[in-house]
């Protein structure tokens, strides 16, 4: 925001009669008191507005246009006052509402923002409603709904409880919704007021600030590949009719690293078997593939599918396939979409297991065991839309198979 040479002028004439830079800008209602000060030093020194930022380095374009329109690119001082203004701003925004953009911000949140900022004194709350772009009326509005009580502060209560405890703070909106149907004295609540109470309660799930680490088992050619039977279709009506199957990296902040191998059926995306180890080898594949031979009952030869790793092109793993009756099936070179619904599971693990938790300390036979612990909880605790709401072990033994 410019201000004229009539306004700083009468800055000055403020400052002389004693009043604080604090009071001048009360008084004058729009300059801030940082503003106030640097006028006065200004002309006590004799000097003019802006000359002790005259030779700083402003940016004054991008693209085809100023980076404010409605100041003028030669007036560093007032570009200083933008910057700052616009600085504190987002300082705001991130503490209160979590956020780190101004991006479709409600006007509830750009009051919230404002009454942040108001207490500091350094801005007007016209300087603040109009760079916020929110009317003064929307302002007054706003204040006296917040001020009214929160009509869902018990939903709240529950929601960051069940976010926080029952899903570890690694669980999205639907399970929330869903958990809070299954509470002792069930609340039903739909996905939208969930999703805004979670929102402005910055309950993200922590995966969601995670990063994967991609791990490729690709070891040549050193025997021929069986042909794609799946081609991407991961139905299955029967269990144990197709397995998915893969390996997946973990590195500790230590350094060392545990891989999984697990197996997966198509039919109620159960993990049926598992093994982990620190060691991507042929043994830790071989002695998945014979835990869930295990299970099978007499007459079932599944399908087991994979991906181009020289685990499963060994003569160990086509042993254990041909003695079970197993049809292998592989995914093209480099393509993992072929052996999507794996990777999805994978991905899933780590978001809700792996990403955002400190790992720092933990050796591999103990991250072994928590990881242990999660498999078994996906399998029997953990439900899924896919499933009508139901865990793995329910959508099984609801058609009296053994889980």
């Amino acid at each position: 925001m410019t201000y004229s040479r009539a306004v700083v002028e009468r800055a000055g004439e403020l400052r002389r009669s004693g009043l604080s830079c604090r009071e001048i800008a009360r008084e004058l209602d729009g300059p801030s008191k940082s503003a106030v000060a640097r006028w006065t030093r200004s002309v006590a020194a004799g000097g003019t507005v802006g000359r002790a930022v005259a030779k700083m380095d402003l940016p004054k374009v991008v693209g085809d246009g100023p980076v404010y329109p409605d100041i003028d690119p030669d007036d560093k001082d007032a570009l200083i006052e933008r910057l700052v203004l616009e600085n504190a701003v987002l300082r705001a925004v991130n503490d209160v509402l979590k956020a780190a953009s101004l991006d479709g911000m409600s006007n509830r949140e750009k009051t919230l923002v404002i009454d942040r900022l108001r207490p500091a004194g350094k801005w007007s709350l016209r300087e603040l409603t109009a760079f916020l772009r929110i009317s003064r009326s929307s302002y007054d509005y706003q204040r006296r709904a917040i001020a009214r009580p929160d009509r869902l502060a018990p939903l709240r209560a529950l929601v960051r409880r069940v976010f926080l405890e029952d899903g570890d703070g690694a669980r999205g909106y639907r399970f929330v919704v869903r958990r809070l149907r299954e509470l002792d004295e069930p609340v039903r609540a739909s996905e939208k007021v969930v999703r805004r109470i979670m929102r402005e309660e910055g309950l993200v799930p922590r995966w969601m600030r995670g990063k994967r680490r991609a791990y490729s088992s690709y070891a040549g050619e050193p025997t021929p590949a069986p042909p794609n039977l799946v081609r991407r279709d991961f139905r299955s009506a029967l269990p144990n009719f197709l397995w998915l199957t893969d390996i997946t990296e973990f590195r500790l902040p230590s350094g060392r690293k545990v891989y999984l191998s697990a197996i997966r059926d198509c039919f109620d995306s159960s993990v049926v078997a598992w093994r982990a180890g620190e060691r991507p080898d042929a043994a830790l594949a071989n002695s998945t593939l014979e835990d869930a031979c295990a299970r099978l009952a007499p007459g079932e030869r599944p399908v087991i599918h994979s991906d181009r790793g020289g685990h499963y092109r060994w003569p160990g793993w086509i042993s254990i396939c041909e003695g079970n009756g197993l049809a292998r099936s592989m995914s093209a070179k480099g393509c993992s979409p072929d052996n999507a619904a794996m990777e999805g599971f994978f991905g899933l693990l780590k978001k809700e297991f792996w990403h955002g938790r400190d790992w720092s300390g933990w050796t591999p036979a103990r991250f072994i065991e928590e990881l242990g612990g999660w498999i078994g909880r996906y399998n029997t605790e953990r439900r899924s839309d896919a499933l009508g709401g139901r865990t793995p072990a329910e959508f099984r033994a609801a058609l009296g198979r053994a889980a």
